[in-house]
């Protein structure tokens, strides 16, 4: 069951983000691309490429393989209180958190733009998919936590096409788009571990990819005028710990009663131990349940 549920429709849905990053509304896969992995929500075609080009030049970090399996099965650890990251593709529930169904391995949610994109997307490659006709449905509770036009047949329907290996595959290419790489190439632009890495991406799961308010790259920008990241020549272990005091106030902005845990005893313990390398073993704990990982 995900404790917390999505954050980010507080900042603004994807939609918005790009809207603010390119004057459009525009819902293109270039443009969400571009949204996703903007440097800190700007920067001109000729300063991506030679970010990109700086990217392409580092050590694989946190997206090594088996780096990037810790990375979900400890996020899975705090969305869905298991390390089964792969039993979460039929994954749904309201879990009241005023963000409609939550569903899937990353816990896309109706009410926030990414499932409706996801939901389109998997459409455009496979038009007869049992979802399909959900999708004006989807359009018009995008931004609230309605479920009109989706009951009683839609958990159903996400449950059914789950089976689906094709499904599952969109599931990984929309969490990999919007929430993984762009967060693995911000914290390598930033001169960020592995760690900083894996905290980098929890916080854009969990806040979304907002250029504003409590958004994953507003965020970056709070924690910077608190310590200087490493390529600004700081210290990371100092870094790294701003910006989870600004992600922690950023929670409880949001709900002042919200459990933490997810920072306090999983992430922060990493950095205590100065396991930037986030090397197995691994043990942490989130909402009072302990993991470890061998």
């Amino acid at each position: 069951m995900k404790r917390v549920g999505c954050l980010f429709l507080a900042v603004a849905p994807i939609a918005t983000v790009l809207v603010f990053l390119f004057g459009s509304g525009s819902e293109s896969g270039d443009a969400q691309d571009g949204a996703s992995s903007a440097r800190h929500g700007s920067g001109g075609g000729s300063e991506r490429s030679k970010d990109d080009a700086a990217v392409a030049r580092m050590p694989p970090g946190l997206a090594a393989p088996g780096k990037k399996e810790i990375a979900q099965e400890i996020v899975a650890s705090a969305e869905n209180s298991t390390l089964d990251w792969k039993g979460q593709y039929g994954y749904i529930e309201d879990i009241g958190d005023g963000q409609g169904y939550t569903a899937g391995i990353i816990g896309f949610c109706t009410g926030t733009h990414d499932l409706l994109t996801l939901v389109r997307n998997y459409t455009d490659d496979h038009p007869d998919n049992g979802l399909a006709k959900y999708l004006p449905a989807l359009r018009k509770v995008d931004g609230s936590d309605s479920h009109e036009g989706l009951d009683p047949g839609f958990p159903d329907a996400w449950r059914r096409e789950a089976g689906k290996p094709a499904f599952d595959r969109a599931q990984e290419r929309e969490r990999d788009e919007v929430y993984f790489d762009p967060a693995v190439r911000q914290g390598k632009l930033d001169g960020l571990s592995t760690l900083g890495q894996f905290i980098y991406y929890d916080a854009m799961v969990l806040h979304g990819p907002g250029t504003s308010g409590s958004g994953f790259y507003a965020l970056v920008d709070r924690a910077k005028e608190r310590a200087d990241s490493p390529d600004e020549g700081g210290d990371e272990e100092k870094y790294l710990a701003a910006f989870l005091d600004v992600g922690e106030e950023a929670m409880k902005e949001r709900r002042a009663d919200i459990d933490t845990s997810r920072i306090d005893t999983a992430q922060r313990r990493f950095l205590d131990a100065g396991n930037f390398g986030l090397d197995k073993p691994l043990k942490w704990k989130v909402y009072g349940e302990s993991y470890d990982i061998t």
